[in-house]
């Protein structure tokens, strides 16, 4: 099952099942966040409750998309109730970087602090059910008001080095009255980021993640494939600038999904009830390896058959929000 949140033309919210090129109405249900809630509640799966709330009206699906009337596939009324975060080093990537990996292996004194916590890991990042593994890199994303809708364009701050892609699956969660995290699935993510700044300093990691983001259009109900292969391109004046193959899925990771939902969820601050979280899983194709500078203008696309419609974002420059000598005194 997969499904979306959607504005009718008067602005009013709908959540829809996604059936080919069309979208049925849930009945009763005006955010996925709420249907989640209702579902927990009742101690029922999310694809039980909206079977028993029933389907209505069809809307056409494609048309939805052209008029950017699809919202991201979960949120919450408070942005501020949004947490987006992610986890880095999780993927196997390509084959050239293990070897070099395993090459300097024997001696973990040579090894980079990026490479050192990829080796472990491959070592422990699948540990057995029920038990923790090591912990993966983490970062802080933003709240809910970073997310840019499918078929919207990411702001382009003043500030910004570089405007860079990085294709993701995403977990969906919703904190539950009981203080326990329930997932709902999954969706494609473009976890938008500052490659130049990062690669300055690794310790520039932090900032170069607080940018936008944005995922969907579509939430897949149940458990992940494990194994995913997707695509990841990039248009400039309409011709393809770039494309690649991405990877997911447990199969292509060296961290368990219960291991990185383990040590996301592990702090109590993360569990207050009604929440809402993204955790972005990480990724190994980019197309900054690549040599590729983004500038406004260009499109990504990203997409995985198993998640539906393709994530389409455009780029577009912002003026600054904040200047330097603009904090006021009281």
């Amino acid at each position: 099952m997969r499904l979306v949140q959607f504005e009718l033309n008067t602005g009013e919210r709908r959540v829809g099942r996604v059936d080919g090129d069309l979208v049925r109405e849930v009945l009763g249900a005006f955010s996925v966040r709420d249907l989640a809630l209702a579902a927990i509640k009742a101690g029922v799966s999310l694809a039980q409750q909206v079977d028993q709330q029933g389907l209505g009206i069809t809307h056409d699906y494609p048309a939805l998309l052209a008029e950017l009337r699809i919202l991201p596939p979960l949120d919450h009324p408070d942005p501020a109730h949004m947490l987006i975060s992610g986890t880095g080093l999780t993927h196997l990537g390509s084959a050239s970087t293990r070897d070099k990996m395993h090459q300097q292996a024997g001696d973990e004194a040579v090894l980079t602090d990026t490479m050192r916590i990829f080796k472990w890991g491959v070592e422990g990042g699948k540990p057995a059910a029920g038990q923790a593994g090591v912990q993966p890199e983490w970062f802080y994303k933003g709240d809910g008001s970073i997310v840019v809708r499918p078929g919207a364009a990411f702001p382009l701050p003043p500030f910004a080095e570089d405007a860079g892609e990085e294709p993701e699956i995403g977990g969906l969660y919703v904190i539950g009255h009981d203080a326990k995290p329930y997932r709902l699935g999954f969706a494609v993510g473009n976890e938008f980021s500052d490659h130049v700044m990062e690669r300055k300093n690794y310790l520039y990691l932090a900032h170069s993640k607080l940018r936008s983001c944005s995922f969907g259009p579509e939430l897949r109900v149940g458990a992940l494939p494990r194994h995913l292969s997707g695509r990841s391109r990039i248009l400039r004046d309409g011709e393809v600038l770039w494309e690649n193959e991405f990877l997911s899925g447990e199969a292509n990771m060296c961290h368990s999904l219960e291991n990185l939902e383990y040590h996301h969820f592990k702090y109590s601050q993360f569990l207050r009830p009604g929440d809402v979280h993204i955790h972005f899983f990480g990724t190994a194709t980019l197309s900054f390896a690549d040599g590729i500078r983004t500038q406004p203008g260009d499109r990504f696309e990203i997409s995985q058959t198993e998640f539906g419609a393709p994530l389409i974002n455009g780029i577009t420059p912002v003026d600054g929000v904040f200047a330097p000598g603009g904090i006021g005194t009281l």
